[in-house]
């Protein structure tokens, strides 16, 4: 008699035909699609770090064109692709990590590159988004990403849908503020300290230096050292579901010892060396806001602390 087929043979056997069937209609095999910028020889790329992992992205202004080719290849082992149709799209979108499907998009505009028909060999589509205002600076922060993505999709009739994105980068220039007075403030604790601390501007660009100066009016608490730091404040959802985060970018001694009345000390911070600092964003599509303050800290020989908080507007220079 036949000897009793084993049930591991009868599984992989069926394993094998469903691969078969796989092979046979296309299934379990996906196309090939490679996005790439016309100019991306010549362009800019910027450093963007995410989760531990850093990529090289094209960094684009806000009111530039965007162009390019997609390629787009069979299934590896097959000759030819059956599709009903293929597009590209440009999306802008705003990402909350503690939201569900909290992704909102502010763009999101089509292109068709091909009709439904089969696709025979490699081949490569011409794409380009023009005249296209891309309104905000891509963003990576604790709570929140603004990212704008190109995504290629390949409609199938009898399988699922081929995709493929491609993130860049974007940039929002501006021109000086025609407005842009100094600070000037007096601050204190009545009958112990009492000083006046003025900064040049009220508003920098990134690459710029802050200037400035702390006058000591009256002491009568012994100061032991005095630091100045940059604090950025990210705040993203709405009403009780408002998440804030503060983060000290920067944070530098400016004094060292007890000053005494009439005293002045220069500040000077250069902000070209901190590149995680970005353009002030207030309220972005009544999604999250960026804020940055300047927070001048006095401590005392009991290491009781006083500090007082300053914003300021940062913009990215044309």
């Amino acid at each position: 008699p036949d000897a009793p087929v084993s049930p591991i043979l009868k599984r992989s056997t069926s394993e094998g035909a469903v691969a078969s069937m796989a092979a046979l209609f296309g299934f379990g095999t996906s196309p090939t699609i490679h996005i790439e910028f016309s100019d991306a020889a010549t362009r800019k790329h910027v450093p963007v770090t995410v989760g531990g992992k850093t990529s090289q992205l094209s960094l684009f202004h806000e009111k530039e064109d965007i162009r390019g080719t997609v390629s787009i290849e069979p299934p590896k082992g097959k000759s030819k692709l059956e599709h009903t149709g293929v597009k590209i799209e440009l999306i802008g979108r705003i990402e909350l990590t503690h939201e569900r499907n909290s992704k909102s998009e502010f763009i999101s505009l089509l292109r068709e590159l091909d009709t439904a028909g089969e696709l025979v060999g490699p081949k490569q589509y011409n794409f380009e988004f023009c005249d296209v205002e891309k309104p905000y600076e891509s963003y990576d922060g604790i709570n929140v990403r603004l990212r704008y993505v190109l995504r290629v999709t390949i409609s199938r009739q009898y399988n699922t849908n081929v995709t493929q994105e491609q993130e860049l980068r974007v940039h929002v220039l501006q021109y000086e503020p025609e407005i842009n007075t100094s600070i000037k403030m007096e601050v204190g604790i009545e009958d112990c300290l009492h000083i006046e601390f003025e900064y040049n501007r009220g508003k920098y660009h990134l690459r710029d230096v802050i200037l400035g100066k702390i006058y000591f009016l009256l002491v009568r608490i012994k100061i032991k050292h005095m630091e100045l730091a940059i604090v950025k404040r990210e705040s993203s959802g709405t009403g009780p579901s408002t998440f804030n985060e503060s983060e000290t970018v920067t944070k530098f001694e400016i004094m060292d010892g007890a000053p005494v009345r009439s005293e002045s000390i220069p500040i000077r911070l250069f902000l070209s060396g901190f590149e995680q600092l970005t353009p002030t964003m207030r309220n972005v599509n009544n999604k999250f806001s960026v804020k940055y303050y300047l927070n001048l800290v006095l401590i005392d020989e009991e290491d009781r602390r006083y500090f007082k908080q300053q914003e300021i507007a940062l913009w990215r220079k044309v």
